[in-house]
């Protein structure tokens, strides 16, 4: 078998550079968000993925596109998995449910990445700047669409969906800023559950809450 077919139709050393490039990545988002990013070293991540401080070079530009390339991983993240938890699923109430539900699992995995989010996208220039945000508001429309639905079926209450989108992110991103307190009081599941709880009660209209009890039974 040859190396493209091996590689579902990609050459192998395209197929390499993209691991290593995601190798790179990884070990990028946890220096920058363990040491902050002006401290940790293109030699630093160099180190902590086995490759010469050099060669990182032959994979990325520099330290920028590094910190890019971390927030882009995470808002890949959101952009794929979301949709796919929501693939089959009809039932806004259901939908709603299961885009918070990834999106806080997301963070709870990538809190390095989250944290950068706040702390360092000052960093970027500009035009990367705007691309970050740019892709942000596309993330957050996957959930600002669940709430839509939900309206446009009376579940839920004439809310502002994209401001509402806004403050559920804000809740799912505390699970990274408040770590340090929230891990040692509840398990990621029981701040989502808890979490979904309080979103509810603050949107369903009461057909929506007849409909959440009888999907309960």
């Amino acid at each position: 078998m040859s190396a493209r077919a091996a590689g579902g139709g990609q050459p192998a050393a395209t197929r390499l550079t993209a691991e290593r490039r995601a190798q790179i990545t990884e070990a990028a988002g946890e220096l920058f968000g363990r040491r902050g990013y002006h401290a940790a070293t293109m030699r630093d991540i160099a180190l902590r993925v086995g490759v010469s401080p050099g060669l990182i070079y032959n994979y990325v530009e520099d330290k920028e596109e590094l910190l890019l390339l971390v927030l882009d991983s995470l808002l890949d993240a959101y952009a794929s998995s979301i949709p796919a938890a929501l693939a089959g699923l009809r039932d806004p109430l259901a939908r709603f449910a299961a885009a918070v539900d990834t999106y806080c699992r997301i963070v709870a995995e990538r809190p390095e990445a989250t944290l950068l989010a706040y702390q360092e996208s000052r960093s970027l220039r500009r035009s990367l700047r705007e691309h970050i945000k740019r892709r942000e508001v596309e993330t957050n429309a996957l959930i600002a669409d669940c709430i839509s639905d939900g309206i446009a079926q009376g579940l839920f209450r004439p809310v502002d969906a994209e401001l509402t989108a806004y403050r559920v992110v804000m809740m799912a991103h505390g699970w990274a800023l408040k770590t340090w307190r929230l891990a040692g009081r509840m398990t990621i599941d029981d701040y989502i559950a808890d979490s979904l709880e309080m979103l509810l009660g603050a949107l369903l209209t009461p057909l929506g809450a007849q409909r959440r009890a009888e999907a309960a039974r």
